[in-house]
């Protein structure tokens, strides 16, 4: 890598294609999934086309993207104002460690910063991701309290039952 500037931006419709190769690279690298292609390329198409539901946003270096973010929001009624939720983060292994994620995360957390109607920014990371927990901390990000549980209706992959001795 030279050093060249990071710079982020709004990802547009023509990073469709990195952005489907970054998620699926994402997925089998974090989770060990192999991720429907179909699927996968007509939800990034869907999400660039619905800033509402959620904002792509990407980094590029010399011309070349090389890691990207998205965000989704939520509403919080206890706090009257939106959490922006950072996700499908990826950086090329080439890129790691040299700022890019930084950068990414500096981007949404001004933009978000400058809305008076966010309360927030959170993110989730999977437990056994040390790398990425170790780059979080750095940034300022603390875990919470708080378990994920879900139902995932898109595969046949399931979680772990929750244990009432874990509560």
């Amino acid at each position: 890598m030279t050093n060249a500037a990071i710079s982020v931006r709004s990802a547009e419709p023509s990073d469709g294609a990195a952005i489907v190769a970054f998620n699926d690279a994402m997925a089998r690298e974090s989770e060990g999934k192999s991720l429907h292609r179909a699927t996968l390329e007509e939800g990034v198409r869907r999400a660039l086309s619905d800033s509402a539901a959620c904002r792509y946003f990407v980094a590029e270096c010399d011309g070349r993207l090389v890691g990207q973010t998205m965000v989704t929001f939520e509403w919080s009624d206890w706090r009257c104002g939106w959490f922006w939720w950072i996700q499908s983060v990826y950086v090329e292994p080439t890129f790691r460690r040299r700022g890019v994620f930084r950068a990414l995360h500096a981007h949404v957390r001004a933009l978000a910063g400058s809305r008076a109607d966010v309360c927030g920014i959170r993110l989730y990371v999977h437990r056994h991701n040390h790398g990425a927990l170790e780059t979080y901390r750095k940034l300022g990000l603390v875990l919470t309290d708080y378990y994920l549980c879900e139902e995932d209706w898109s595969s046949s992959r399931g979680g772990v039952p929750i244990d009432a001795h874990q509560a």
